[in-house]
């Protein structure tokens, strides 16, 4: 019994039945929600993203359609004033600065933003923009395109111009001289990659030389892009983070080639759709959630149906391992659990049929085995009374002979008065305690001056250490005495059958809750035989005389005042064994202090 309780409590009390039911459900529950959020989720951002994909490819076709328009209406505007006689004959002069000075009426004509005239080789004469008052950079950066005929964009002074070229003949152009080429575009500015990406809702830009020609974004969201300029400039689809918002981006060269690279990116930025998504999955959790209320509500009802006759079955079975026969047993609940009540009602009174049987065999095996110890010693100690007796009523017994004689009188004496005072004491134990307030060092002191007039501590050395400090303690005195008496009368029974040293040392120790009396002696130990059972009654280690009550009658007064006797070390030379008590008593017992406590009894 003792190692299934051992083992009990070293699993741990186990989870309860309702609590096990209530977390199944939640994590079911849970679990559900949590796998609905992230396929909704994955699914949200799959179409999103398709979506989204959609939407920018978009934008890029109406920007490819855009400027395929204006391009081609570029080219009619140069087509128009390349045939113009005026401009023709403004060529035809070959003088910079004339020329300089004419173009500006032409430019203002055109209404483009960008105006340029190269003579017969290419080479820029004059060139005019909007905003812009440095031409000779102007004329520089166009004259390095110029050489590539496939080049359509201008980037200089930090702004970005689509432009169309036309030769200027004299006479047809199958069979003319060339005279020169005029030059006009327009800018790709804020304005113009607004209508871009106004279709999908999404921000355009314009990359060339690692760096934004134009965009849409603002200063702020600028600076932070600049930080993945590289990876912009990798081909197709891109999700970028930019601060907290998160971005689908997508590209295409324009300019792939040359000393002007030139990228268009669109991207789009996901948050409508993370909103989306966000009340998607608040609607699903607060679904979860009103699912779980009711949920938890009936699985409460139904555990308890099932638990409470279980609960209460338990309660049976702990109060029935603690004593309580008369605890009601559950009768209703399932089927199984009114069979477990049924089975458990049936095995109870079976146990205690058992129990009660036990304890009358018990019982009886005890009394045989007092009564064997008892009528055995008690016919060995009269035996030497009346054998000797009848010795010194011999008148040829001399004097020395008859004081032999009675000192074995007196030493059989001793034993019958220790054998019924152990008997006396241990039938009382169990009963209601006198206790006062008791220094236990005075009480050792004065049952080592009883033990050092006995028998068995002849030629046995019993010494005292010295104690420090408080050793009172709430006792019942003449218990406690007999408890030490018995120990130190073993340990000089021990003590006498060593050959060499046979020495008996008793120390007292105290802290602040318990008050302990170690002896040591100089025995051979304690045989491993009955090292398990030395606390039991009626066992000796090979004695001719005593009722082997002595350590058991020990451990039950130490135990009644809430200690115990231990056996603390075993071997030749040093044997201890410590009685420890509790030195103050619970609240509801009142003790009276005394100077002086209730002598001990007088054997």
């Amino acid at each position: 019994m003792r190692k299934d309780t051992v083992s009990v409590e070293k699993h741990g009390p186990g989870i309860r039945t309702r609590v096990l039911l209530l977390t199944s459900l939640s994590l079911i529950i849970a679990g559900t929600m949590v796998s609905s959020l992230y396929v909704v989720r994955f699914k949200l951002r799959q179409r999103v993203q398709n979506t989204l994909e959609a939407d920018l490819r978009h934008s890029l076709e109406a920007f490819q359609g855009m400027t395929a328009r204006r391009r081609f209406a570029l080219e009619r505007e140069n087509t128009l004033l390349s045939l113009l006689p005026t401009l023709k004959a403004l060529m035809t002069t070959h003088d910079q600065r004339t020329i300089a000075d004419g173009a500006i009426d032409f430019w203002k004509t055109s209404g483009n933003d960008l105006f340029a005239l190269a003579d017969s080789e290419g080479r820029v004469i004059t060139a005019d923009a909007l905003g812009t008052q440095d031409t000779d950079d102007l004329k520089r950066d166009l004259q390095t395109i110029l050489a590539d005929h496939s080049a359509h964009y201008l980037f200089s002074d930090g702004k970005l111009y689509e432009y169309s070229e036309r030769p200027i003949y004299f006479g047809s152009e199958g069979s003319g001289t060339i005279l020169g080429y005029v030059i006009s575009g327009y800018a790709v500015d804020h304005h113009f990659l607004l209508d871009v990406g106004r279709g999908a809702g999404a921000e355009a830009m314009f990359l060339t030389r690692n760096m934004i020609a134009v965009s849409t974004l603002s200063k702020e969201q600028q600076s932070e892009l600049e930080r993945h300029l590289a990876s912009l400039q990798v081909d197709g689809e891109l999700n970028m983070a930019m601060g907290r918002e998160r971005y689908l981006t997508i590209g295409t060269d324009l300019i792939d080639s040359g000393s002007v690279p030139l990228r268009l990116v669109v991207m789009k930025s996901f948050n409508q759709a993370e909103n989306a998504e966000q009340e998607i999955n608040r609607l699903i959790l607060l679904a979860g959630l009103l699912a779980i209320i009711p949920g938890v509500s009936l699985m409460l009802f139904l555990a308890s149906m099932v638990t409470r006759p279980l609960e209460s079955l338990a309660a049976g079975v702990k109060a029935f391992g603690e004593g309580n026969l008369s605890y009601d047993l559950p009768a209703g609940g399932t089927q199984e659990v009114r069979y477990l009540s049924r089975v458990f009602a049936e095995m109870r009174d079976e146990i205690q049929k058992k129990n009660r049987a036990l304890l009358e065999s018990e019982r009886l095996a005890t009394i045989g085995r007092m009564a064997s110890s008892v009528s055995h010693d008690l016919r060995h100690y009269l035996a030497a009374v009346y054998a000797n007796a009848e010795f010194l009523a011999s008148p040829d017994v001399s004097l020395d002979e008859r004081l032999e004689l009675f000192e074995e009188i007196r030493m059989a004496v001793y034993g019958t008065t220790d054998m019924l005072d152990s008997l006396l004491i241990f039938g009382s134990t169990g009963a209601a305690l006198q206790r006062v307030t008791t220094p236990m060092n005075a009480l050792v002191e004065r049952t080592v001056a009883r033990v050092r007039t006995h028998p068995d501590a002849d030629l046995v050395l019993i010494r005292i250490e010295e104690t420090e400090g408080d050793t009172a303690a709430a006792l019942d005195a003449r218990q406690v005495e007999r408890a030490v008496y018995n120990l130190l009368l073993n340990a000089c029974q021990s003590a006498r059958e060593s050959e060499g040293l046979r020495e008996v040392s008793v120390r007292v120790s105290s802290d602040e809750s318990t008050v302990s009396v170690s002896i040591t002696d100089t025995g051979s130990g304690v045989a491993e035989g009955i090292r398990e059972s030395l606390f039991d009654p009626f066992v000796s280690q090979g004695k001719q005389k005593g009722t082997g009550l002595g350590l058991t009658l020990a451990s039950s007064v130490a135990r009644e005042h809430g200690g115990e006797v231990e056996l603390v070390s075993s071997e030749a030379g040093a044997t201890v064994f410590r009685l420890t008590v509790l030195r103050s008593l619970p609240d509801e017992i009142k003790i009276v202090p005394v100077s002086h406590p209730p002598s001990a009894v007088v054997l």
